[in-house]
């Protein structure tokens, strides 16, 4: 039988201002027991500050956060749960250890401020030890150990106290590339084990692809979009989300309807879109799949020239990079690797009809070409 999960982080219209700037512009958003959200966007989009506010380091000015329906901060201040309260840990980007104590000592200091037993808080660290596999590194102090092993440590004494949210503040950020991807892993396999819902803020949409069961996209403090790793993928609602999600991102160019056709860079490349007139302006996207190359210019399918820049294996197929003539790059997948050197001229392919197409604001514009 299939296990009910219900509703256990909330947010409504949440808000943070500083002064007149708002960092975090009335987001909401809801999910359930154990997920694992990620909180994805560029820099200064809000996304810290969120966190923030979810584990009591900030308080919010608008809106309210609830966690299982209990509501721990409103903006008009009449609840404010104290962080200590909120049945949650937060893994610090930058570590945080007490340099003083060992591993055993920094995982037990929670449980100590806690007031648990002696006898629970050694049961407890050998737990965690086991689960982060650093029991060897117990009876270490952080300076002996590499920047790999200090964030398994502190990720260690963050869910000792067995919290019910997890937060994690870009915590792989001072890993190298490949310990990254392990550790993803391995953060992966702690959040099943503790069965907790887990926040997870990052500006690596490869990171919240892999391990995101939800993603809020955020963008100027405020989500433009929300949803599946895959939703996201497939049908992005902005321009912005398809320029942002994939490996690489889809390519979005601007256009203009011209004698009832679609018309990029003075190419009439498809139909106009149902509802529109000539000279709307549109942003149209192909997806790097479905665009390809071609050296010839006896097409029976319009074509952009370009000018080759590189390629770069990725998994089993190539990514080929190409530049416009006012610069733009466009990304292009294909099975091989291709015979070209810098600076060679090409021809983009353009298959019948775009992958989506969005109004001049960015907005999607669904059934286009219904």
């Amino acid at each position: 039988m299939e296990e009910h999960l219900t509703s256990s982080l909330r947010l409504d219209n949440l808000r943070k201002d500083f002064q007149a700037t708002a960092a975090v512009d009335g987001i909401s958003l809801e999910v359930p027991e154990r997920a694992f959200l990620v909180l994805l966007g560029p820099s200064g989009c809000g996304k810290t500050t969120t966190l923030r506010m979810l584990a009591g380091l900030e308080n919010p000015t608008g809106g309210e956060i609830s966690f299982g329906g209990r509501t721990i901060a409103t903006g008009d201040g009449a609840v404010l749960v104290p962080p200590a309260r909120r049945e949650a840990g937060l893994v610090f980007q930058s570590y945080a250890l007490w340099p003083h104590k060992t591993v055993r000592e920094n995982i037990a200091w929670p449980l100590t401020v806690a007031a648990w037993s002696k006898d629970r808080i050694r049961e407890r660290v050998v737990e965690v030890l086991d689960l982060l596999a650093i029991t060897e590194l117990a009876d270490r102090y952080p300076g002996e150990i590499s920047g790999g092993q200090q964030q398994r440590v502190a990720i260690a004494r963050t869910i000792a106290p067995e919290p019910k949210f997890l937060f994690f503040d870009e915590p792989l950020s001072n890993l190298d590339a490949k310990l990254r991807v392990d550790t993803r892993g391995e953060l992966m396999r702690i959040h099943r084990a503790t069965r907790a819902t887990s926040v997870y803020v990052t500006h690596d949409q490869v990171e919240a692809m892999t391990m995101a069961t939800h993603i809020a996209l955020l963008r100027d403090g405020r989500i433009e979009q929300f949803g599946t790793p895959q939703e996201l993928l497939t049908d992005p609602a902005t321009a912005f989300t398809a320029t942002f999600i994939g490996t690489p991102p889809a390519n979005v160019f601007p256009a203009v309807v011209e004698n009832r056709c679609v018309s990029l860079f003075g190419v009439l490349c498809a139909p106009a879109p149902e509802g529109t007139v000539d000279g709307d302006e549109l942003q149209i996207m192909y997806r790097p799949g479905s665009l390809s190359l071609t050296g010839s210019d006896h097409e029976p399918r319009p074509v952009i020239p370009a000018v080759f820049a590189d390629q770069v294996p990725m998994a089993d197929r190539w990514v080929i990079g190409v530049d416009l003539v006012d610069g733009t790059r466009v990304s292009v997948t294909v099975d091989e690797p291709v015979d070209h050197r810098p600076g060679d001229p090409v021809q983009i392919r353009l298959p019948e009809l775009p992958d989506a197409c969005f109004d001049a604001a960015g907005d999607r514009m669904l059934g286009a070409w219904s």
